[in-house]
């Protein structure tokens, strides 16, 4: 069982707060403590603030509310619990969203599948405007579809995911954000809820995983993220699959596939890409350097 100490109702000071944290998270062998610390605070205080102001901050006395919260992430987070969850935030390129166990937690590789995305798309020409719609299938927390919609030139985003707890969440980061065009998100089945819909661009991290490898997976996943988000077939590639076969009649000529892949699948998912007669399948690394990413195009005279 997780340490849990008689915590002061409310401590005289920010600074008591987080001597206390990093004491115990010391004891539970979680690396750099202060570091997890001075992070927890800045999480659950929100408003953007940054660890090191919590530093500077340490002699004040802290809200009740504001410590309270702290302490329960606390506890959280010595029972197990990854970070992100045990704080209920997570930052995903310029955003800061609301996060729990109904969704995967967004991990810095599928930061780098948008920076493809909006790279092929035209992100950056200027007399364009913003134009096509992007969907983004398996959204989790509405990671992808609203970075598209706050960074990228679409005029409209359509975020699906089959979990009805995370089309929830979802919703709540949508109305979280606000982003600047519309981000609708449907509940369904991968391309299901495209239906008569032409996109200008697809992007997916879908699940890539075999029954085998997620339960291979370290326990701060496997215990803690939706199982159904990871496992895709025997193979890992049931998502996949469907989504390089059923994308051809989602797309309008010359849109964008992209997919997040298993990098011990990668040359196989671009193999299967071009046999289903995909133009400029490309696979690329992620900044680990590990095969990450395939990305094909419909031909134009689709």
């Amino acid at each position: 069982m997780p340490e849990r100490a008689a915590h002061p109702a409310h401590p005289g000071s920010i600074g008591e707060a987080l001597d206390e944290a990093i004491a115990r998270l010391a004891r539970a062998r979680i690396g750099d403590p202060r570091r997890e610390a001075l992070a927890m605070w800045a999480a659950v205080k929100g408003g953007g603030m940054k660890p090191g102001a919590v530093w500077l901050e340490r002699a004040r006395e802290p809200a009740p509310d504001v410590a309270r919260r702290f302490e329960d992430a606390l506890d959280r987070r010595l029972g197990g619990m990854p970070f992100a969850y045990a704080v209920g935030r997570t930052g995903f390129r310029t955003l800061d969203l609301e996060l729990d166990r109904r969704a995967l937690i967004p991990r810095p590789e599928t930061e780098g599948l948008v920076d493809l995305v909006l790279r092929e798309a035209g992100q950056g020409e200027t007399g364009k405007g913003k134009r096509g719609v992007a969907a983004d299938i398996g959204t989790g927390c509405g990671c992808i579809a609203l970075a598209l919609a706050v960074e990228g030139p679409f005029e409209r985003v359509i975020a699906v995911d089959s979990s009805s707890d995370a089309v929830a969440l979802a919703r709540e980061n949508v109305a979280l954000v606000r982003p600047p065009v519309p981000v609708e998100v449907r509940a369904g089945d991968l391309l299901a809820p495209l239906a008569g819909e032409r996109c200008r661009a697809i992007v997916s991290n879908p699940p890539y995983l075999t029954e085998a490898e997620y339960l291979g997976l370290d326990p701060s996943v496997g215990q803690f993220e939706p199982r159904d988000a990871l496992v895709s077939g025997p193979d890992g590639l049931a998502a996949t699959r469907a989504l390089l076969v059923g994308g051809r009649g989602v797309l309008e000529p010359g849109g964008l596939l992209a997919l997040e892949v298993d990098e011990r699948r990668a040359e196989r998912v671009a193999r299967l890409a071009r046999e289903l007669a995909w133009s400029r399948v490309t696979v690329y690394d992620d900044l680990f350097g590990r095969a990450r990413y395939v990305l094909a195009i419909l031909e134009e005279d689709a």
